[in-house]
């Protein structure tokens, strides 16, 4: 019982130092100044969102005054393709990939805690 703890522990020991060693890798990636890599780099800080922009063409279409009805008509169809590209597009930024690889290393810690303790 004990070996398969100390097994389990050394197994979460490696994926918490891989994940500390990918924030860090992260961290030092933004950190960056050379022109290109900057460039690049900005794209990845900030993802464009372009269904939240369709939805944004849409809702204020939707609340143009126009008798003929026909913004109403092309408003709606754009709202619900807003809504697809954003559950279908990948939004993501290195800054919520650094958040989310965060978030996960301190609950492989606070598991890693829980089982030292109660051995």
């Amino acid at each position: 019982m004990v070996d398969l703890l100390k097994a389990r522990l050394e197994q979460l020991r490696k994926s918490s130092e891989s994940a500390r060693r990918r924030a860090s890798l992260y961290a030092e990636i933004t950190k960056m100044n050379d022109g290109p890599n900057t460039s690049s780099l900005g794209v990845l800080q900030k993802a464009p969102a372009p269904g939240k922009k369709l939805q944004k063409i849409g809702f204020l279409m939707l609340w143009v005054p126009e008798p003929t009805g026909v913004t109403c008509a092309i408003g709606g169809p754009l709202i619900v393709a807003g809504r697809y590209l954003d559950k279908k597009y990948n939004g993501a930024t290195i800054h919520d990939i650094g958040h989310e690889t965060k978030n996960t290393i301190s609950s492989i810690n606070d598991f890693k805690n829980s089982i030292i303790s109660r051995s």
